[in-house]
């Protein structure tokens, strides 16, 4: 997730308090696993010192006084680039999955049993994804549908690996 890109199109649609940005951060980009305020506020002072943001004067409220940020034309303009590339796939050959599997090999262990634990944790992740799908708001349930599709393709790379696991140990093995 590109933090500074997300807070700075949060800014384009309406100059915020950091705060503000982390509720809708939290809310639309990232429900169950919050932002840090500290995260928001330094990466704040980041696109400040950048000139991609300003920092409006203190505004009194309820507790300390508040900063407003306001997005510069140059954080616009970054915005408006970022929006209109696509994003990369996965750059490299190689996962962690990947990796697993050919370790175990390379030591003799039993990579078919790795292979069965990785599949029974996807789809208790599934499982969990699938509540949420029911329950959730639609923000949540589109979340759910992209995790739930890359635990898909893993869960048929298990099942295209499992099938070729001998092949592949005697490569790995020599």
């Amino acid at each position: 997730m590109n933090v500074p890109m997300t807070l700075l199109g949060l800014l384009e649609r309406q100059s915020s308090h950091g705060y503000d940005l982390k509720r809708d951060y939290d809310t639309y980009f990232s429900p169950g696993k919050p932002l840090l305020l500290g995260q928001v506020y330094s990466t704040l002072g980041r696109l400040a010192r950048d000139g991609k943001v300003v920092v409006g004067p203190a505004e009194p409220g309820a507790g300390p006084d508040r900063k407003r940020y306001v997005i510069t034309d140059q954080g616009a303009t970054e915005v408006e680039t970022w929006l209109t590339e696509p994003v990369e796939t996965e750059q490299h050959l190689q996962t962690e999955l990947f990796t697993k599997v050919v370790l175990a090999l390379m030591l003799e262990r039993d990579a078919s049993a790795y292979l069965d634990l990785q599949r029974a944790a996807h789809v208790r992740r599934m499982r969990r994804l699938t509540e949420i799908k029911r329950t959730g708001p639609l923000v949540d349930k589109l979340l759910a549908d992209h995790s739930m599709f890359r635990l898909e393709a893993d869960l048929r790379w298990i099942d295209v690996t499992q099938a070729r696991l001998s092949a592949l140990a005697q490569e790995v093995l020599g």
